[in-house]
């Protein structure tokens, strides 16, 4: 069983898809981390990233696993590493858009994420799960809210982690990378067209997996 969450950035899909994964008690597949990750070993080795080749030879020879254990939070493991702290750095939040629009990467990504999808049921939440990774999953969601709601709470999650924010700066970010991610050619942000919509502006996280929970049957 495949559950799809996608949605804008600062909807809230990860935390949703994370506590739904552990309620229904399946794996959860943070398609983002993947990009975030493969944007870490870019940025590390200085590849140019509007090189599409070099990029998508780096991600044919790169091994990303997402490692859940009971109990504990998902790592993200790239080529034996643990990048779970370092894929969540502005700089790597700032360019993972290049790594993602590249068609030659989301190829290779998409087909690990397939795979990954027939070995075990898993929640998944990103861009374009519903419409190109998972076209026919068991269900499918779009999660959004108000983008000043979502302003906040990026801007509240990144001050919980201790770090300073221009708000000014996060809304304008924010709105460019809606535009980045809508507009892109490969695998672009979109509603899927037998997805459910939720608007979360005025919902708990709490209200939204339950409210998720209660559309699916576990087989």
């Amino acid at each position: 069983m495949v559950i799809t969450i996608d949605g804008p950035a600062g909807a809230g899909k990860s935390t949703v898809a994370k506590r739904l994964a552990k309620k229904l008690d399946v794996a959860f597949m943070d398609t983002g981390a993947m990009y975030r990750a493969l944007t870490v070993k870019a940025l590390r080795l200085k590849i140019n990233l509007e090189d599409a080749q070099a990029l998508t030879g780096l991600a044919a020879k790169t091994v990303i696993d997402l490692c859940n254990e009971a109990g504990k939070p998902l790592k993200v493991i790239m080529d034996g590493e643990d990048v779970s702290e370092a894929i969540r750095s502005l700089d790597v939040t700032n360019n993972t858009f290049y790594i993602a629009r590249t068609s030659g990467v989301r190829h290779v990504m998409v087909d690990h994420q397939r795979r990954m999808g027939q070995q075990q049921s898993m929640v998944g939440d990103g861009r374009d799960l519903g419409t190109v990774v998972f076209p026919k999953a068991e269900y499918k969601f779009y999660l959004d809210a108000d983008f000043k709601v979502r302003c906040k709470r990026r801007v509240d999650e990144l001050r919980a982690k201790g770090q300073v924010v221009d708000e000014e700066a996060l809304a304008k970010d924010l709105a460019e990378r809606d535009h980045q991610d809508m507009s892109r050619t490969v695998g672009p942000l979109k509603q899927a067209d037998d997805a459910v919509h939720i608007d979360s502006t005025a919902m708990s996280i709490d209200q939204v997996v339950d409210f998720i929970a209660s559309r699916v049957r576990l087989t």
